[in-house]
């Protein structure tokens, strides 16, 4: 079968050739293109061939070797190890393929950067502040029957 496929290859660089050379075409045309055109389907029905019997024949061989694994596994009481996917990707060790940051995550590093403790502290507190006054409002709402606004 690779001598067929290696036959059909340089018979059709041959023609190739033979067709870009001044003077090198015969009149043909039309009929060595439907001759190439179907040499070139039989090459690539001999490769999808052979390669389905190479994956055909490696199977088998896979599962040959599975059977003698699981004998020494069920021999020697061994437990067979389960596949574990990590759940995140490794990070490369080259930082050049290290994952983009977006524009929003580089403005949030700088600015947690630009603060300080005491700013930290200050916008934590602000923040408490705001929730507990917004519990406070909820409550004199309810209470109120909806008329009292704390200012």
């Amino acid at each position: 079968m690779a001598a067929f496929i290696a036959k059909q290859m340089m018979g059709s660089q041959l023609n190739a050739v033979k067709g870009q050379l001044p003077g090198g075409g015969d009149g043909g045309d039309e009929g060595d293109k439907e001759k190439e055109e179907e040499a070139e389907r039989e090459r690539l029905e001999a490769i999808r061939e052979a390669e389905d019997r190479r994956k055909e024949k490696h199977r088998k061989l896979e599962e040959e070797r599975e059977g003698m694994r699981q004998g020494i596994r069920d021999k020697y009481n061994i437990k067979k190890k389960e596949e574990v996917m990590p759940e995140e990707p490794q990070m490369p060790d080259n930082p050049l393929m290290r994952k983009k940051k977006t524009p929003e995550e580089l403005a949030a590093e700088a600015e947690a950067e630009d603060q300080d403790d005491f700013t930290k502290l200050k916008n934590t507190i602000e923040t408490q502040i705001n929730e507990v006054k917004q519990q406070i409002e909820e409550k004199f709402h309810i209470l109120s029957g909806g008329k009292c606004v704390l200012q």
